[in-house]
């Protein structure tokens, strides 16, 4: 009986039954962790002592030092002349791992009755400065008059447009920021991040600080140095 495979055919039905094994064989790659899906936050410093203030919470520990009006990332330092920031750390024992969230700590500023809560990062976005970024320079126009002296078409305009940063700049400031700032949920410790508070003073206006913690890993009080 006259087989019904050319030899093309039987080439591919061969390539078939050998590619068919092989993919059923392979297996999906398992998915990250949650910790390493999002990696955010500052690294955290070597022990507690190393920030400017520190205290006990039970097993834990919570540390902070003030920035200011400055935003300090890994990458770049920005600023921001709405809000203030504060650099917080959670240590804790050999393992230890605790959910973390922003609104676990306000600021009372300058003795006030009612502390200041944290505010999202995206809210600092608006007033975000890089202060090593420079507008163009304009071109400069002469100043000669078409006709004769007096004022003309030639002179500098005194209003001029507003420069912005560009779009690609902005977006890579704004990441690096994003980047700096806390990683919510369960996590495991030390952790550090960024949180903001809203302030439009200046800082030379504030006489006393006090980080309030109240979360998940017990309560504290932080006096920082303004």
């Amino acid at each position: 009986m006259q087989s019904c495979f050319t030899p093309k055919a039987a080439l591919f039905v061969a390539a078939v039954f050998i590619t068919v094994p092989f993919a059923c064989a392979q297996e999906p790659a398992a998915p990250p962790s949650p910790d390493a899906q999002r990696a955010k936050g500052m690294p955290p410093r070597t022990a507690p002592t190393e920030y400017q203030a520190h205290a006990q919470s039970g097993d834990y520990t919570i540390a902070a030092e003030f920035m200011g009006h400055s935003v300090p990332t890994p990458d770049a330092t920005y600023t921001s002349e709405d809000y203030v920031v504060v650099e917080v750390a959670v240590f804790g024992p050999p393992d230890a791992r605790a959910k973390m969230s922003i609104g676990d700590f306000s600021l009372r500023i300058n003795g006030k009755k009612q502390a200041q809560p944290s505010q999202p990062y995206q809210l600092a976005f608006h007033s975000l400065k890089d202060p090593e970024w420079e507008p163009p320079k304009a071109a400069a126009k002469s100043k000669t008059s078409i006709g004769g002296g007096g004022a003309g078409a030639g002179q500098d305009d005194p209003n001029p447009a507003p420069v912005h940063m560009p779009i690609d700049l902005r977006r890579a400031m704004e990441l690096r920021v994003q980047k700096a700032t806390m990683a919510e949920g369960d996590r495991a410790l030390p952790q550090a991040a960024l949180i903001f508070f809203e302030f439009h003073g200046k800082t030379q206006k504030i006489t006393s600080l006090e980080l309030i913690y109240s979360g998940p890993a017990g309560t504290a009080t932080l006096a920082l140095q303004p």
